[in-house]
């Protein structure tokens, strides 16, 4: 029987990541799940490694800290069996650049930027010389555009479409069979909006997906070797119109919602 393929899911704890995990063990993968939140964790990994006979580890790590960012690099590097890393963790926040935490946007980019090239490099070091598995790294359709309140989102987004697409270059050019995919999903029902205070009621249900539609676009679009996977024909749409508008119109449209007394 041969050797079952291991699945590393950073922000496994829930909606996106918890969901890739669960549709990955399914198919009989094994699993890394790496998020903070021990007590949730444990439970996801003892919930998949009973319910479809899988070993799933959970490790505990928070990625805008060098330490632990190097704790998982190095599991992922002597990974014997490393098919798949998913790097989801991420967060957003609202507000204004100049007048939000500088703790907060200096950790955004510490878990979308560092701990993705981190463990984006640690896992290509151990699949090119396999020739096998790749890595999905979880951006968003933000990463197509730019908005007051969110520069920090986008932007770190936008590196992470860029870093993403420069890898596929590079694996072809050392004709690695590894893939490289950017999932760039738009709204999506899970903690994250929650967590930033935004009401769902504000957006059009009909820009609402679950994260089990959005997850399972991603892995067919893996399968096939897509590099950009956006999830619904809607957001297709609208990357394809952000990308036609001028600066000068999304710099009008920027300070038409722009916060009262300013």
């Amino acid at each position: 029987m041969s050797e079952r393929r291991l699945a590393v899911i950073t922000g496994a704890s829930s909606g996106i990541g918890a969901t890739f995990a669960r549709k990955l063990a399914a198919r009989g993968w094994d699993l890394l799940l790496i998020a903070r939140r021990a007590d949730r964790l444990g439970s996801l990994a003892a919930e998949f490694a009973e319910t479809h006979h899988i070993a799933a580890e959970p490790m505990i790590a928070d990625l805008a800290r060098d330490q632990d960012v190097e704790r998982v690099a190095a599991k992922i590097r002597a990974a014997p069996n490393l098919g798949l890393l998913v790097n989801n963790a991420g967060f957003g926040s609202r507000g204004y650049f100049v007048e939000t935490d500088l703790l907060v946007q200096d950790r955004m980019h510490r878990v979308h930027i560092l701990a993705t090239m981190h463990l984006t490099r640690a896992a290509l070091s151990n699949l090119i010389p396999r020739r096998t598995g790749g890595v999905i790294n979880v951006s968003s359709v933000a990463a197509f555009m730019q908005g007051a309140q969110s520069v920090s989102y986008c932007a770190t987004k936008a590196w992470m479409n860029s870093f993403t697409e420069g890898l596929s270059i590079e694996m072809a050019a050392l004709q690695s069979p590894v893939k490289m995919q950017a999932l760039c999903p738009g709204f999506t029902l899970s903690e994250f909006h929650a967590t930033l205070g935004m009401a769902r009621s504000s957006i059009s249900k009909s820009l609402w997906m679950t994260p089990d539609f959005v997850v399972e676009e991603s892995l067919k679009g893996f399968e096939r070797g897509v590099l950009f996977v956006i999830p619904s024909w809607r957001y297709k749409l609208v990357v394809a119109g952000m990308k036609r508008l001028p600066a000068w119109l999304l710099r009008w449209g920027a300070r038409r919602f722009r916060k009262p007394g300013n």
